[in-house]
């Protein structure tokens, strides 16, 4: 087992890697505890959780609403929780997300910890203090910054996973050395195969590498203020391409990186040589490097974007395989430049 420390505002968060359901009691003892986890987790693994209240939500993006939120409220009324408990979020990246801004402001917040069972949500969505759900058709236009006092990661989970789902923590991974680590991208480039295979030594390992740049990234800056912009690395092309075309989080975050890399080609800053590379490797990992999509569409979730200041936003780019930019860009120079981006990467795909 490894642990890393995240540094919040409010507190420290311990994400463990290698430590599972077994190792929640001396994690939260003496405390009373409500557990929240979704239909397909409570049938995998309702066995496995410690003896303790657990609340069922259901499954799917249709969930992460204000209502949920307030079922969850209620739940933890019923159940009398004070201050001094702890809800425990297990399950995937949505579980995590919506369990972490129902315990962040009820009561003004109790302590939350999580135990992610997708690949997504460990080397993602579970750590870096990031809470919220959807609002209006728009990902996560309502939360909070608040770290959970504890991340719980066992690769043991992701053998239930489907490839879909898998695919959604590649492309994450991908993400992760793609703005941060060469090292880690040629690794990739070596055991994607070993990867796919869900050979456990490789996952901890890029399960762990994934944690330490995505940490690191957020002990230097928690709330988003500078360097945790690179985090949204294909994400900004990515929400829009999910909104508009409903395709997994993943393929849309791939696609997404395709196109914030074909950008830093056209401006220079990236060899065509890397996009190459950056684009068999998307493949090699059973992700799509284009999604065809209404034009109008995507530029309506990008002027969505919640990164957007009036009429700039901050885009992500690349100056090399593991080194990553901001650049503010005027929005509408990006929506007149789009179509021949888009364009661009179908040549290129």
């Amino acid at each position: 087992m490894k642990t890393y420390t995240i540094r919040g505002a409010a507190g420290d968060s311990q994400v463990l890697v290698g430590a599972g359901l077994a190792h929640l009691p001396e994690l939260v003892a003496g405390r009373q505890v409500v557990a929240v986890t979704d239909t397909t987790v409570k049938r995998l693994y309702g066995g496995s959780i410690p003896p303790t209240d657990v609340v069922e939500i259901g499954t799917g993006e249709g969930v992460k609403t204000l209502e949920t939120v307030r079922s969850l409220y209620e739940a933890f009324m019923d159940r009398g929780m004070d201050r001094g408990g702890c809800v425990v979020g297990i399950g995937g990246g949505l579980v995590c997300d919506i369990t972490g801004f129902a315990a962040s402001t009820y009561l003004r917040g109790v302590d939350f910890g999580f135990v992610p069972t997708t690949l997504l949500a460990q080397v993602d969505a579970a750590m870096g203090g990031k809470n919220g759900v959807n609002f209006g058709g728009y990902k996560n236009m309502v939360g909070c910054f608040r770290q959970p006092r504890f991340v719980l990661s066992d690769v043991a989970f992701l053998k239930t996973l489907a490839p879909a789902e898998l695919a959604c923590g590649f492309a994450e991974i991908i993400k992760h050395a793609l703005i941060s680590s060469r090292r880690m991208f040629e690794l990739l480039e070596d055991r994607h195969r070993e990867a796919l295979a869900l050979a456990p030594a490789v996952l901890e390992r890029l399960v762990w590498d994934s944690v330490t740049i995505k940490g690191g990234i957020v002990n230097r800056d928690e709330r988003e203020g500078g360097e945790r912009r690179k985090l949204n690395f294909g994400h900004t092309f990515g929400h829009a391409i999910e909104a508009a075309a409903g395709v997994p989080h993943g393929h849309a975050v791939s696609a997404g990186m395709m196109i914030a890399a074909q950008m830093s080609v056209d401006r220079g800053l990236l060899a065509p040589e890397e996009l190459a590379r950056i684009g068999s490797l998307i493949t090699a990992m059973g992700l799509p490097t284009i999604i065809e999509v209404d034009p109008r569409r995507m530029a309506d979730g990008l002027l969505r974007d919640k990164k957007r200041t009036r009429k700039r936003i901050a885009m992500v780019l690349l100056e090399g395989i593991g080194r990553a930019v901001v650049q503010p860009l005027d929005i509408d120079e990006l929506l007149e430049a789009l179509p021949t981006v888009l364009e661009s990467v179908r040549t290129c795909g």
